[in-house]
């Protein structure tokens, strides 16, 4: 059978592409549509004020009144100055030089032997970690190691038992470590004692516990008594 229709004429045969290419526009204008940006645009007002007339200003006249300067000061009188000549004769002081001469004898005023020379002794601070032989104590023995360990556990021991809060701090829920420095002399006595805390109240006293600490055995460097430096840290807490 023939076929009665032309094909060039056939409407459906391009339905495919033309589908695609309408798919592709309408996607592609999409895609610019959500892209678009717009911006608010404030609009501003312009006024212009225009002066018809001139606004005169009345400027109130000030009158400076002149004060006449004061009048001069009078002329001091001074009585004249007499010389009047000298009655009695006054002798001249004579006075002789101090300077030694060739023809002069020094004689000798203090003997050598007179002179007594004392030996000033030098106070030694060495740090409580490489000392030779570490301050002892009371109550403790041993070699260097044994007495540094139980130095240590003293001094613990001394601040559990005679800590006390002070009572405003601890109203105030003030708390913080306090760190004390002190010396241990060449006597065995605690002096220079510092503090650096968080509160004054904290510092005076971590010093206070400080300060009764018993006397111990000096430090020894090379067989002599030396200072030692030593720090602790005090922690103040409140328990809960």
């Amino acid at each position: 059978m023939e076929v009665k229709k032309n094909p060039s004429a056939d409407v459906g045969r391009n339905s495919s592409l033309f589908f695609a290419v309408g798919l592709n526009i309408m996607l592609l204008l999409t895609y610019f549509g959500f892209e678009y940006k717009t911006y608010d645009k404030t609009l501003t007002e312009a006024d212009m004020l225009m002066l018809s007339e001139q606004l005169e200003e009345d400027i109130p006249i000030t009158n400076i009144e002149i004060t006449p300067p004061p009048p001069p000061p009078k002329p001091v009188v001074t009585e004249a100055i007499r010389v009047v000549e000298d009655v009695e004769d006054v002798e001249e002081t004579v006075v002789e030089s101090t300077e030694i001469g060739q023809d002069d004898v020094i004689e000798p005023v203090v003997e050598v032997s007179d002179i007594v020379v004392e030996e000033v002794e030098e106070d030694i601070e060495v740090a409580f970690a490489v000392i030779e032989r570490v301050p002892t104590f009371p109550g403790c023995k041993g070699n260097n190691d044994q007495l540094r360990a139980c130095f240590q556990r003293k001094i613990t021991e001394h601040l559990q038992k005679n800590f006390e809060y002070p009572e405003v701090a601890q109203e105030l829920r003030i708390t913080g470590k306090v760190f004390v420095f002190f010396l241990i002399d060449k006597n065995g006595n605690v002096t220079r004692i510092k503090s650096r805390g968080p509160d004054k109240m904290l510092e005076t006293e971590a010093e206070r516990i400080i300060s009764i600490l018993p006397k111990m055995i000096p430090g020894k460097q090379r067989d002599r008594n030396v200072g030692v430096p030593y720090s602790i840290p005090i922690n103040f807490q409140i328990q809960k």
